[in-house]
């Protein structure tokens, strides 16, 4: 898995990248971007405004995020293609949050549902705090002192706006925001199946895909299974996805943090709901395929979330607020509402674009989709808890 992501031919390293086969909520809509820009904001008061305030994408796929942060900021990014990327027409369907069949198929279409707009149409409405004004004169406004940083192992895309940083580690030390968007379930890990003698790994033919058991798994990861994957006697065959080294990502993305806050969203589960069956997939060119480790696609698996955040709660000893997308969005404002019938008179084509917005918002809130994604707010020495209602 490991060499068919991130080697040098891997499906991160070369290629288009992954918004040539999927969409992740980045791409979905550019509300998602306007939601993650008031959190920003609110971790720049709760620190204090610092002269220097880091966002830090980990998993930047070919910079999208960042520079629609950027553009939503009023940084004087230089390359505008890459805001436009993220706010245009998908042209490919994303990695749902539901569990994947064992065979390929397409994805499944989400439904229409309806969202509160900006007057812009963004879909989500970002307002500075009281005391953003009150310090307004003391501080150099946000934009002059955000760092932008992308961590990723592709070579650093040709048209990236400069005042974007593209590494391949996370850096050291960060004061602000870590972002790990639809990262962890690309963290390489090993599968296991329950057999009459316990737990062994599952072995793969990386060229054809075709399966056979392995060895007992080790010790290391048996301690894993026995506290997070818990099966009964009678689950032989059953799958686990071992997650142990998800949860020594996360900390070790945590423990990079000075202050402020860790986000990770993506999509998982949960100790009592694991599935039976696992949940690694594929996709390649818009569609879920076969899990086969060639380089030619992604492959990917949910995410044991209560494990990762547990995890990283022990490096920030501080406690992790564990959500969905569809609340985290809905409380920072992209709350399903439809645009007043009014505006339709007083503003027929404002009224349109706020119906073209709420149905964007729509993806990024079903909870059959993207909407059912975890969000994870990890805060490291600091008193934050940016979904509080306004």
């Amino acid at each position: 898995m490991d060499r068919a992501l991130y080697g040098p031919d891997g499906f991160f390293v070369a290629g288009a990248g992954p918004a040539a086969h999927f969409r992740t909520s980045v791409h979905a809509s550019p509300v998602f971007a306007a939601a993650l820009l008031a959190v920003v904001h609110q971790v720049d008061a709760a620190l204090g405004h610092p002269a220097r305030l880091d966002v830090v994408d980990v998993g930047a796929g070919r910079g999208e995020l960042l520079s629609a942060l950027g553009v939503s900021a009023g940084c004087a990014l230089g390359s505008a293609g890459w805001a436009l990327g993220v706010s245009g027409e998908p042209t490919r369907s994303g990695r749902s949050g539901l569990i994947p069949p064992r065979a390929g198929s397409p994805e499944t279409p989400t439904a229409t549902a309806t969202a509160r707009s900006s007057p812009s149409g963004s879909g989500i409405v970002v307002r500075p705090s009281r005391s953003d004004h009150q310090h307004k004169a003391l501080h150099p406004p946000i934009a002059e002192r955000l760092r932008l940083t992308a961590v990723e192992r592709a070579p650093r895309p040709r048209d990236l706006p400069e005042e974007i940083n593209w590494v391949d580690e996370i850096p050291d030390p960060i004061t602000g925001l870590l972002l790990a968007t639809e990262w962890l379930d690309n963290v390489p890990l090993d599968v296991a199946v329950q057999s009459d003698d316990g737990w062994r790994y599952l072995l793969v033919d990386p060229a054809t895909g075709e399966e056979s058991v392995g060895d007992p798994v080790s010790p290391v990861d048996e301690e894993w299974l026995d506290r997070w994957w818990p099966t009964t006697p009678a689950a032989s065959g059953a799958r686990a996805e071992i997650g142990r080294t998800r949860d020594e990502a996360w900390a070790e993305a945590v423990a990079k943090m000075d202050r402020g806050l860790a986000l990770a969203v993506d999509y998982g589960h949960l100790r009592d709901s694991r599935p039976v069956d696992g949940t690694l997939t594929g996709y390649r060119g818009g569609r879920q395929v076969p899990p086969v480790p060639d380089g030619s696609g992604d492959v990917t698996a949910h995410v044991a979330v209560d494990s990762v955040a547990s995890a990283g709660e022990r490096v920030a000893r501080c406690a992790y607020r564990l959500v969905s997308q569809r609340e985290a969005l809905r409380a920072l404002g992209a709350d399903g509402g439809r645009p007043p019938l009014s505006l339709a008179a007083s503003d027929p084509a404002g009224y349109v674009r706020a119906l073209a917005a709420a149905s964007t918002v729509a993806e990024l809130t079903d909870p059959a989709g993207l909407g059912g994604h975890w969000w994870l707010l990890q805060p490291v020495d600091v008193a934050l808890d940016p979904l509080m209602a306004r």
